[in-house]
């Protein structure tokens, strides 16, 4: 039997990349998915793979910076599917146009802080009751190398990501008691859009990315979601509050 047979997970950002693949890893251990995202095109193409990996979902658009389309979106993956077990908080944005801080807009500013931190916020609002209401769940944020690290050019983002584990280890400390494990994700360079947009689709900077990780490459979205699904199983069930590097060893040097 796979491992969430008869389980719900709710995956933020679920579109594209991490999201994508974290979506689908679920589904492969027969947990019914729910996809949340802005964009309705590639959020049904992820709902697709999920059926085609052998479970049951469906896509809802959702802005996770906005308190009501959040409730929303819990509410009816409870009413469509009765109980919600896991959830990988994973939207996010980053600045459109990397570059110093003091050159950064206020308009970006209030995005990634919205998405990045208020959406993660929101998303735990909403989902650790319904898991309360069921005995417990597990719940992964979308952290980051720069939630430990700082990056130039990307500062705001890297402010979300630090703040995204803040949010990790509070929520951990107040739930676990309770059933809810909270834990966070910390991947280094992923081919995703967000990296090719970082590298200004060069070929050169993602070859520079690669070599900054001692493992000599850039990672796979799907490397990440098996951390995500480890930390969601009772594999994990003595981890809560922390925050899994998946970075090639970027962070060790």
């Amino acid at each position: 039997m796979a491992m969430f047979t008869g389980k719900v997970a709710l995956v933020t950002g679920g579109s594209a990349g991490i999201g994508r693949a974290t979506a689908v890893a679920f589904a492969r251990e027969g947990a019914k998915v729910v996809v949340a995202s802005r964009r309705v095109k590639e959020g049904e193409e992820t709902v697709h793979l999920i059926r085609e990996a052998g479970s049951d979902g469906f896509f809802i658009r959702t802005d996770v910076a906005k308190a009501s389309e959040v409730k929303t979106m819990v509410e009816k993956t409870v009413a469509t599917y009765g109980r919600l077990d896991y959830a990988f908080n994973n939207a996010g944005v980053i600045e459109p146009k990397p570059g110093p801080i003091v050159e950064q807009t206020e308009e970006t500013f209030d995005q990634i802080v919205s998405i990045n931190i208020k959406g993660v916020w929101l998303s735990m609002k909403y989902e650790i009751p319904e898991m309360l209401k069921r005995g417990g769940g597990a719940i992964v944020n979308m952290s980051s190398v720069a939630g430990v690290i700082g990056f130039p050019a990307i500062g705001i983002y890297v402010a979300s990501k630090h703040a995204v584990i803040g949010l990790t280890k509070a929520a951990a400390l107040e739930y676990s008691k309770s059933g809810v494990r909270v834990n966070a994700v910390n991947p280094g360079a992923i081919e995703t859009d967000m990296l090719s947009h970082v590298a200004g689709g060069n070929p050169e900077a993602m070859s520079q990315m690669a070599a900054h990780h001692p493992i000599g490459r850039i990672g796979k979205p799907e490397e990440i979601a098996e951390a995500v699904i480890w930390l969601c199983s009772d594999k994990a069930s003595f981890v809560t509050g922390h925050s899994l590097l998946v970075d090639g060893g970027l962070t060790i040097q």
